[in-house]
């Protein structure tokens, strides 16, 4: 006796059809599991075995085999379950054998209730594409589920109701759809809370005008973090294409919050400064994404750059340049997208107070230049905006003038954004940041007097071409800021003060 079940499995965040065969044979009792199970998997084997004990369903007697195919794709995960169980239902004759069309996705509970498994949406938005019609998974994963479309979608709790529903006795519920424009978008931090720091305010508005990599370098307690904590309340709303994208990532890792249809709030991930290059990046035996995927569309907040890994470092500078990271092993290659909005902060020595007005430095000259050098140049030349962020006085801390609200800033942003859409119009580009060298020509004509003081500026300070490029589009972010078709000698002069920094704490050219 033979059955197929349709299911499906996970290559990083792409989804790939996978077919349950369970045969069933006259002999010796046997429950074996092929097709490059991982040990989740082969648990599946027990958890299957009690709920056909429990829901008091015969358990088939004889030689069991259970083929997921393709086999040469390692499965992994506990979602395979339930396709495993109704494979046995149907190669017995207690279910029908005509659920083509249909794929089923879950873990069991011993008693037959079905949990929740990761990586759903993914899943289902691919089958969606192939064809697929219906879908049963469990009733945890309803919200995300309820974004796919163009397919029926079970949201079921336990197998005793899928079989009723299955045998045509008892309806089951869908999974209700959702609108976009209904997800809930929740608070985040409000730049009103921050007393003073004007300049460090005005660079992280350009930087998220045009989605520009920063580096916030000061004392302690000078609110670098209150700063960065604050950058996602002036960024623009989420596409939904964004949204689905993000959203897609964080259903993979299992760090989709409960009744979450979609991320509509642009993520903030603040990894500790001993998170390892895997932890960063991602990796694994079973590739996961790491901190820097989850923060795809978002912010990567990297706090004491300095106290970071070396290799952790370093592994930033390829996805910053290209948005996207690559894992390779021995039998795969996976893609994860990471197009991120870097910040970092830092002190400018080991006690903090590094040329501070006030406070003095106990730090030598060696330690200080040690400190600084664990952040390398290519590093720092991928980073667009190096901003200083001075100390708040008394008068500022204690003074009662409100300060301007995160509302007033995203209007100037998002602004700024609809130039970049208009000017990018089916180039696939989204932001200044993203513009290439091919296009950075047209895209950043300079008046007569800003092509001036750039060639001044690059031949004095002897910059790097990428630090030219950088300079450009930063400039290009201040005059779409402006609502300048053309940058002028002051977005240039601007934008070359971000570029300072190193010259003052590295003392050496970019």
């Amino acid at each position: 006796m033979l059955s197929t079940i349709q299911s499906l499995g996970l290559a990083g965040i792409e989804p790939f059809p996978v077919t349950v065969e369970v045969s069933l044979a006259r002999m010796v009792p046997l429950f074996d599991i092929v097709g490059l199970p991982d040990a989740a998997v082969k648990e599946s084997r027990e958890r299957v075995r009690s709920v056909f004990f429990h829901c008091h369903y015969p358990f088939p007697d004889g030689r069991i085999v259970v083929n997921l195919a393709p086999a040469d794709i390692k499965k992994a995960g506990s979602l395979y379950d339930l396709p495993i169980f109704i494979g046995l239902l149907c190669a017995q004759g207690v279910l029908p054998d005509n659920l083509e069309g249909s794929v089923f996705l879950g873990e069991l509970s011993l008693s037959g209730q079905l949990h929740r498994v990761n990586g759903v949406l993914p899943m289902l938005l691919g089958a969606s594409k192939l064809g697929i019609k219906r879908a049963f998974i469990p009733c945890q994963n309803a919200a995300e589920a309820s974004v796919v479309q163009g397919m029926d979608v079970y949201a079921v709790h336990s197998v005793d109701e899928l079989i009723a529903f299955l045998r045509g006795e008892a309806p089951l519920e869908l999974a209700s759809g959702v609108k976009f424009e209904d997800v809930t978008i929740p608070p985040v931090p409000d730049f009103q809370d921050v007393k003073g720091q004007q300049a460090a305010k005005r660079a992280l508005e350009i930087a998220a005008a045009g989605s520009h990599n920063v580096l916030l370098i000061g004392a302690p307690g000078t609110g670098k973090s209150m700063l960065a904590k604050r950058l996602p309340s002036i960024l623009p709303e989420m596409s939904m294409e964004e949204a689905i994208e993000t959203t897609k990532i964080y259903s993979a890792c299992g760090q989709l919050p409960a009744n979450t249809p979609l991320i509509r709030i642009r993520p903030f991930r603040s990894p500790h400064h001993t998170v390892s290059p895997a932890g960063l990046c991602g990796g694994g035996a079973v590739p996961q994404p790491g901190e820097l995927s989850l923060a795809h569309n978002g912010v990567l907040f990297l706090d004491e750059l300095p106290e970071f890994q070396r290799p952790a470092m370093e592994a930033l500078r390829q996805p910053l340049e290209d948005g996207v990271l690559t894992i390779a092993r021995a039998n795969a290659r996976l893609s994860y997208p990471s197009r991120i909005m870097l910040v970092a902060a830092m002190n400018p020595c080991p006690c903090g107070y590094y040329g501070h007005p006030t406070h003095p430095c106990t730090c030598s000259e060696t330690r200080v230049a040690s400190y600084l050098n664990k952040v390398s140049g290519p590093l720092l030349d991928r980073i667009d905006l190096h901003v200083e962020v001075m100390p708040v006085n008394y008068e500022q801390l204690v003074s009662s003038q409100k300060e301007e609200p995160s509302a007033d800033i995203k209007q100037r942003v998002a602004a700024a954004r609809e130039i970049q859409q208009k000017r990018f119009s089916g180039t696939g580009i989204s932001c200044n940041a993203r513009i290439p060298p091919s296009l950075l020509a047209e895209a950043c004509p300079l008046s007569p007097d800003a092509e001036r003081t750039l060639r001044l500026v690059f031949e004095k300070l002897g910059l790097s071409g990428r630090a030219y490029d950088r300079i450009l589009k930063v400039s290009r972010t201040i005059a779409d800021l402006d609502g300048s078709e053309q940058i002028q000698m002051s977005h240039i002069s601007e934008a070359v003060q971000y570029r300072s920094l190193d010259r003052k704490y590295w003392a050496r050219g970019n």
